[in-house]
């Protein structure tokens, strides 16, 4: 078994979900492994990362439109508000997503399904850079 580790940056222009797909699979199918496990790792805690189709753009509008009205900006109930309207609704919205995502490697692949691609989720308004980690443990 061999590990490699590498670190990817994602300027975030505002709230939305980014699609990481491509940058993800170039650095893993440059590995050579055969079987394995990539782990994916946010450093944040107003970002998620989402596996989710990537095949109509409408369904990455309309998970925004959802977690809008889920966790609406300015929500009176958020006493957290120094650093902004949109920052405790993003803290929300990475609690109910996930901070980490693992997929196997089958056969030389990062065994994704056919429609799925990988997202980071910017939670808050203002660009941001956001950094993952990837780890693989493979052969």
């Amino acid at each position: 078994m061999q590990q490699f580790t590498q670190q990817i940056s994602v300027k975030a222009q505002g709230r939305k979900l980014y699609d990481i797909t491509p940058q993800v699979l170039n650095w893993v199918n440059g590995l050579g492994l055969h079987t394995g496990l990539l782990t994916l790792y946010i450093q944040h805690t107003s970002a998620s990362l989402l596996i989710n189709e990537n095949y109509d753009a409408d369904v990455l509008v309309d998970m925004e439109a959802f977690f809008n009205r889920l966790v609406p900006d300015g929500d009176a109930l958020f006493i957290h508000t120094v650093e902004g309207s949109d920052d405790m609704p993003a803290h929300v919205r990475t609690a109910l997503t996930q901070t980490s995502l693992s997929i196997p490697l089958i056969e030389n692949k990062v065994a994704l399904g056919q429609w799925q691609g990988i997202f980071l989720f910017e939670h808050r308004h203002a660009a941001m850079t956001r950094r993952v980690l990837l780890h693989v443990l493979g052969e």
